[in-house]
């Protein structure tokens, strides 16, 4: 494959006349002109100026060669243009990645950008299982999980308590627990996720933490799921705070043993690929992640 830089020094002499003048405008010696000039004829097998020690003259294969080179350049100038205006404005593609039932947070937000920067489309993927950003082209990914993968840059958006909630009409023909421990006579609803049952629901006292052993007739893989379960009626839900604020404003859920400490849940992070060159959509979008959501 031709190096482009060969094209171009190989403009260069034909604009300035010479390879003296070439090599003072490209701020490099004369022979290193030259040789760069002869590795571009013996990579194309064609010689493109006759050189006398009065004048060059180009070659006929010259001509179209330069013609091609001038052609490359444009090109070169054109996608750095591009570069530098998508370095400057907040435009293009998001592909973000989030849990469903972060999508009661995460899709007012996207609304809300999208209205102070209608320049960038989203294309949002709504997913419980942790997916590989840079396989999947995923720019940013909203997650509580610890990072596994050291290539990833997380910035922290918010803390994620967790209260325990159930229905008004639950509460009514089974009763309120006031102890952790009453817990286990109720029917609760288990989030369920690779195989993995969350069916022990941590809390804590003077003397530490301890755990619940929680039982239930619903177990579902997906958090928005279990919420419609809980205001159904269909049982008590341990679940972050932020997911319920809307229940908990209509009353269509009230917090059960508010009185009991719960530990906090891993914070609320936005993780995206490391690179040396962010995009400007992706570090303005996560800025006004962090902003809002300190809000």
């Amino acid at each position: 494959m031709l190096n482009p830089q060969h094209l171009a020094i190989f403009s260069a002499i034909v604009q300035t006349g010479s390879i003296s003048k070439a090599a003072i405008q490209l701020g490099c010696g004369k022979s290193v002109v030259s040789r760069q000039l002869a590795r571009l004829e013996a990579d194309l097998g064609a010689r493109l100026i006759q050189r006398s020690t009065r004048r060059l003259a180009l070659t006929e294969i010259g001509e179209i060669v330069l013609q091609e080179a001038r052609l490359i350049e444009q090109s070169l100038t054109s996608i750095e243009q591009l570069t530098d205006q998508y370095q400057q404005q907040v435009r293009g593609l998001l592909r973000i990645s989030c849990s469903n039932a972060g999508r009661k947070l995460i899709v007012p937000l996207i609304a809300e950008f999208s209205r102070l920067y209608p320049q960038v489309k989203f294309a949002l993927r709504l997913e419980d299982q942790l997916v590989d950003l840079i396989a999947d082209q995923i720019d940013v990914a909203i997650r509580v999980s610890p990072l596994a993968d050291s290539t990833l840059v997380a910035r922290k958006l918010a803390e994620n308590p967790r209260i325990v909630v159930a229905a008004p009409s639950y509460l009514v023909h089974a009763g309120t627990p006031n102890t952790p421990a009453e817990l286990s006579s109720h029917a609760c609803l288990i989030y369920e996720n690779g195989g993995r049952v969350y069916d022990q629901w941590t809390f804590m006292d003077e003397e530490g933490s301890y755990k619940v052993r929680v039982t239930g007739a619903i177990q579902i893989n997906d958090g928005s799921a279990l919420v419609t379960a809980a205001v159904s009626g269909a049982g008590i839900l341990l679940i972050p705070a932020k997911v319920v604020e809307e229940e908990l404003a209509r009353g269509e859920l009230v917090q059960v043993l508010a009185d009991c400490t719960l530990p906090p849940g891993s914070p609320i992070y936005a993780v995206y690929p490391a690179r040396d060159w962010l995009p400007l959509k992706t570090s303005i979008f996560v800025q006004f992640l962090q902003e809002k959501m300190k809000e």
